[in-house]
């Protein structure tokens, strides 16, 4: 059966990378796999690449939820060998990602357009060859004047975060729901305005 699109949730492979900002992507694929009941795991042990799972949104043709192990720089391999092998039109790619330049619990799709220093979307705009691909931006904020960026986004939310962080988790499952079932223009205007 053919797939209606690829939804991507980027971060780092490794305990020393779990739940931190930066995986924040891995957390929405994470959080939908673990409360769909129509999910079922794809790829097989042997595959180093990347997880892969098959989601039936209720009433929807199947989507492909995909967790790249290439580590951040690689994202593109992942996507672009699934994009391939499962024939996915790359018009039909969500990708999920930490973003800098919102603050923490806001979310916001966006339609291609700048990759904003994200090594990630740079990866895969490299691999596909084009920026033209959506994407749900999750906000962690900026790190506070000092702070080295990379240390911020390789760090986890602080208890005090973590609350902020785990209702933008829902909200972001509510919207790629959303997302897979009326498109990006109804996610947008259902998300945006929360």
């Amino acid at each position: 059966m053919p797939h209606a699109g690829l939804i991507v949730g980027l971060g780092n492979p490794g305990q020393q990378y779990d739940k931190t900002r930066h995986n924040f992507g891995f957390m929405v694929v994470d959080r939908i796999v673990a409360h769909e009941p129509e999910c079922r795991l794809l790829s097989s042990k042997s595959e180093k690449d990347f997880l892969l799972w098959e989601w039936k949104p209720r009433g929807l043709d199947p989507w492909l939820l995909l967790k790249p192990l290439t580590f951040m720089n690689l994202s593109g391999r992942a996507v672009h060998k699934v994009l391939a092998y499962r024939k996915v039109d790359p018009g039909h790619l969500l990708v999920i990602h930490d973003e800098l330049d919102l603050p923490l619990g806001r979310i916001r799709f966006k339609k291609g357009g700048g990759l904003a220093g994200h090594n990630g979307l740079r990866s895969i705009a490299s691999m596909l060859a084009t920026r033209d691909f959506h994407r749900l931006r999750m906000g962690i904020d900026r790190p506070q004047a000092g702070r080295d960026v990379t240390s911020y986004v390789l760090g986890r939310f602080s208890p005090q975060e973590r609350p902020v962080a785990e209702q933008a988790l829902g909200l972001a499952c509510e919207g790629v729901s959303i997302y897979c079932r009326d498109g990006i223009d109804q996610a947008m205007q259902v998300v945006h305005g929360r």
